[in-house]
């Protein structure tokens, strides 16, 4: 079973981004980032984690525009197996980018994405440790 669970959207003002998303939506800041590849903020709205991300390296975008793209970046699901999902996902006509989960000692513990390209080239990620501010099972009230 795999769950929607991120979003990361490519921006060139991070936390405008943000403050337009908190102040609109009621999205709650989770956290933030800020390494040599990109910089930004983590958003969520109690189930679903949002990254509004600007990069610092065309080559980690896979977009045209590099760096200079805006819009949909990447999406993830939160996986109970990765590697059943990595061997459905290339069997199914994905591909494989980059990312590993971390020693099999610290897998729990430890955040980690591993990057696919969907068959159109749209960048997939999948994880079993998932995302600041997002919940793997959301049980409905509804009957």
């Amino acid at each position: 079973m795999a769950h929607l669970r991120h979003i990361a959207l490519s921006v060139p003002d991070p936390e405008k981004t943000a403050k337009f998303y908190e102040k609109t939506f009621g999205l709650k800041r989770v956290g933030t980032l800020d390494h040599n590849q990109a910089s930004g903020v983590y958003l969520s709205d109690g189930v679903i984690n949002m990254a509004v991300l600007r990069y610092k390296l065309d080559e980690v975008v896979y977009k045209e525009g590099g760096k200079d793209y805006v819009g949909l970046h990447h999406f993830g699901f939160w996986v109970d197996d990765l590697e059943e999902t990595k061997r459905e996902l290339e069997a199914n006509g994905g591909s494989y980018l980059t990312g590993r989960p971390p020693p099999e000692s610290e897998h729990a513990n430890r955040f980690y994405e591993v990057k696919y390209f969907d068959p159109d080239g749209t960048v997939v990620d999948i994880t079993e440790s998932g995302w600041g501010g997002a919940l793997k099972d959301v049980v409905s009230n509804e009957p």
